[in-house]
């Protein structure tokens, strides 16, 4: 009932109660947007500079071996002469000698890979992914009308996963622009490529994130798409409603092989300063910092007296790194690059990326509790190896039984340098809950270096005596140093 009636001396009195569904409430948001019918005019008018991209690769002959050259094997030692295996093997392999070697030989083998592409010039230059040209000879274009055209490899860089080929043609070709402006979460994208070798195939859907970080290198910041991507679609692009690349596509998640919803393209802005760079001189420069960096978590911000978890902490400044010459050392948190803030360590090495090689750039780091700015001359990236080895710590009884620790000096492990070593580690403590293990060696605690577990102890209790909730252990781990944030617990 809406309402109720009371009988009273002065009279008849009505009394209303409002119900719920009754109070005044804020509208809804309404979106009028409108959604396409079809993408047919999109496609009708892209179409043209997408490409199918065919890669002949030399193959390494597999030869089989039936137990060496001068005989046969083993199991067939003993033969009678005239034995359909004795004479097997004297052809193939075996007795005959420098003969079964001649007919062994096979000529060169060639493999043939495939992926997508896409025209961003009338002269001919195609864009596509560095692992659908990677290891290739012979490079071949095909159109949406199925002529065939030869290119030539202009330049690729693998850390974006990018590639420019030139198709070797004086005809005018039809090519499509990159997107000045990043794409919205929900906005619709089309796909074309060659999936399965299906050239001129076209799929739709919409944004699903951007920014994503699938482990690719270091660069990640790709679009997250749900148009279905399958294999071969690599290299291919990716457009908006403006028939604008807004990404190409580079990788699927994908368990079963096949699409699933999810696809990853690289964004039309790190694609078009790649290629351009390219273009000109058929590589990559970027400039290097030389640190080992890593993400600064709440705890770590904590231990490092920081408002709030932002930048990106120095692990490791390389020897005779840009970073090392200009004064940068562990335990500094960069926390700007010429004014530019810095989130975390992706964030920062593509900001590096972004400058010359000898460029002086100021750098705004975090240290002894405030903050410091330090010029940096840039040095080149180069591309190389690290070689990591593990040295397993011997076992002692000198143990941190707060951090669930046994450690002991790198010297009564048998090893040489600084630091301490973790022989033992409880598995249900704070310690191990932060990835640390046996073996891995504790080079400073709180800023100070330790070279004993007596110097570990010295400098919690020093911690504890400034009020840090939690502690900042440098680690060493196969030649990698990182920080680890532990909480504070000595008493």
């Amino acid at each position: 009932m809406a309402g109720a009636v009371v009988l009273g001396a002065a009279g008849v009195m009505s009394v209303q109660t409002i119900v719920p569904n009754q109070l005044a409430l804020a509208d809804a948001v309404r979106v009028d947007a409108q959604t396409p019918t079809d993408f047919s005019e999109v496609v009708r008018t892209v179409s043209p500079a997408v490409v199918s991209v065919q890669v002949k690769q030399a193959v390494e002959p597999r030869m089989m071996n039936f137990g060496g050259t001068d005989g046969p094997g083993e199991f067939f030692k003993g033969l009678p002469e005239g034995h359909p295996f004795e004479r097997f093997f004297r052809e193939f392999g075996g007795r005959g000698g420098e003969e079964g070697q001649k007919k062994r030989s096979a000529p060169r083998q060639y493999g043939m890979s495939q992926g997508s592409g896409f025209f961003i010039s009338e002269d001919g230059y195609v864009v596509t992914n560095q692992h659908v040209i990677d290891k290739g000879t012979e490079f071949t274009v095909i159109d949406q009308d199925g002529k065939e055209y030869s290119a030539t490899l202009i330049g690729a860089d693998k850390r974006t996963d990018l590639a420019l080929l030139k198709v070797d043609s004086d005809k005018e070709f039809t090519y499509v622009d990159f997107a000045d402006e990043a794409p919205q979460v929900g906005e619709w994208t089309v796909a074309i490529g060659n999936p399965f070798g299906l050239g001129g195939s076209v799929t739709a859907g919409i944004v699903s994130a951007r920014g994503r970080d699938i482990g690719a290198g270091p660069y990640d910041d790709f679009i997250q798409i749900d148009a279905p991507v399958n294999r071969g679609n690599s290299g291919g692009p990716a457009f908006n409603m403006h028939g604008e690349v807004i990404g190409v596509n580079a990788a699927i998640f994908s368990p079963s092989g096949g699409n699933v919803g999810i696809a990853f393209a690289i964004p039309a802005s790190t694609a078009q300063d790649v290629i351009m760079e390219l273009k000109d001189d058929g590589t990559v420069v970027r400039g290097w910092l030389g640190v080992q960096i890593q993400n600064v978590t709440d705890d770590i911000a904590e231990s490092l007296g920081l408002d709030e978890a932002r930048g990106a902490i120095v692990a490791e400044a390389q020897e005779d790194s840009p970073a090392e010459k200009a004064g940068l050392r562990s335990g500094d948190t960069i926390l700007a690059v010429e004014g530019r803030s810095v989130k975390g360590p992706r964030e920062l090495s593509k900001i590096i990326a972004s400058y010359d090689p000898d460029t002086r750039i100021d750098v705004t780091v975090w240290r002894d509790g405030k903050e410091k700015d330090v010029t940096v001359k840039l040095g080149r990236l180069q591309e190389k190896e690290q070689v990591a080895s593990a040295a397993p710590a011997e076992k002692t009884s000198t143990s941190l039984d707060e951090l669930g620790l046994v450690l002991t000096t790198r010297a009564d492990a048998g090893l040489e340098g600084d630091g301490v070593v973790i022989a033992e580690i409880d598995p249900d403590s704070p310690a191990a809950e932060k990835g640390l293990n046996i073996g891995d060696t504790i080079l400073e605690v709180a800023g100070m270096k330790v070279d004993s577990p007596s110097d570990v102890l010295e400098a919690l209790e020093k911690a504890d005596k400034d009020g840090r909730k939690a502690v900042l252990f440098r680690v060493e781990t196969n030649d990698t140093t990182r920080f680890v944030a532990l909480p504070m617990n000595v008493a």
